[in-house]
């Protein structure tokens, strides 16, 4: 039997599993891990949450569920699930995939890593139990969810070494987007707003010549033509969570260096700023070419919905390029001599 019908003849998941067999593996103490992680999230579950006069539950998944649900109850408190669909934080719930998917990426490099155990490890646990102790005895779950991840980071840098920090970092980071902002996610969102509001302005008068006067987040022709609220769902936080989130993936996939991963997170934030400028700079211009319903028709449409991502995309790829680790370096020309009889000529 030839390879190629050997192949063929595999069920559907054999290649996959192979790859899962030899990662787990090359892991050391991996049992132990498991048990240790296993104690974790029952510490978690039975001790997690202290805020019972909102939602009757130790549990800080029970929290977690809630605190996202909620928005979505009906007055029956049955959970509608296009609303929680279409939530600003729903990201939350993919987090775990896409952390998953960018380590299971790395896994020939996860492999070759030297493991040992990395005792400076156990100060990261700590700082996720002080984390959580913190968060329960003020009543705050938010940083309980986060000194929850932070621990998961720790133990497995303390059985699998240094290494496995290092390159896990960027993927673990993600995790940051699960914590649940609530009702606190105004005071990012208002600044974000007015910023919004006074670029965009400074843009239209400088580039298009739209005279507009702003007052907060409020925005207006100067001629009286049309008048917009930039609301609290036009903050460009989701666009900023998401472009945050393509670009940790984006540095972490193309670069091995920690600086070129870093640079392209901190480039997320003004980019995603451009991004919604350049949003608000198309409702105001079809404001002032048709009339205030074209602009609230651009605000409304699904398509015109993703510009954000047009300019912010466009950049981290620019970016990409200029920050690629594949460059060759430049042979110096040596110069030319020249013959006497060249030289005379």
């Amino acid at each position: 039997m030839t390879e190629a019908e050997k192949t063929s003849t595999q069920p559907p998941l054999a290649p996959f599993r192979e790859e899962w067999a030899r990662l787990w593996s090359s892991l050391p103490s991996r049992w132990l891990v498991v048990t240790l992680l296993g104690l974790w999230v029952v510490l978690f579950h039975f001790l997690g949450n202290s805020t019972l006069g909102y939602v009757e539950t130790r549990s800080l998944f029970g929290w977690f569920w809630w605190t996202h649900k909620r928005v979505a109850d009906d007055e029956h408190g049955n959970v509608q699930w296009s609303k929680l669909l279409n939530d600003e934080e729903f990201h939350a719930w993919l987090i775990p995939l896409v952390v998953a998917v960018l380590l299971w990426v790395k896994r020939d490099e996860i492999i070759a890593l030297t493991k040992r155990v990395c005792w400076p490890a156990l100060g990261i646990i700590a700082a996720g139990l002080l984390l959580h102790f913190i968060g329960y005895l003020v009543q705050q779950g938010r940083l309980s969810v986060l000194g929850f991840f932070v621990g998961i980071y720790g133990f497995t840098g303390l059985f699998w070494g240094w290494a496995w920090l290092r390159l896990s970092l960027f993927p673990f980071a993600l995790f940051v987007f699960c914590v649940p902002m609530g009702t606190g996610i105004e005071a990012l969102t208002f600044p974000l707003r007015v910023l919004a509001t006074k670029l965009t302005a400074v843009f239209c008068e400088v580039a298009l010549g739209i005279d507009l006067v702003c007052d907060g987040t409020q925005i207006s022709d100067a001629a009286g033509g049309f008048h917009f609220e930039v609301a609290a769902a036009c903050s460009g936080i989701r666009s900023l969570t998401a472009i945050s989130a393509m670009a940790v993936i984006y540095g972490y996939l193309t670069f091995k260096t920690f600086w070129r991963r870093s640079v392209m997170v901190a480039a997320a934030i003004p980019l995603a700023v451009i991004g919604n400028v350049f949003r608000l700079t198309l409702i105001v211009a079809a404001g002032k070419a048709f009339s205030q319903k074209a602009g609230e028709w651009v605000h409304e449409s699904t398509l015109l919905g993703l510009a954000p991502y047009v300019p912010a995309i466009g950049g981290m790829m620019l970016l990409g390029w200029w920050l690629r680790e594949d460059r060759k370096p430049r042979v110096p020309t040596e110069p030319m001599l020249m013959t006497g009889a060249e030289q005379k000529s």
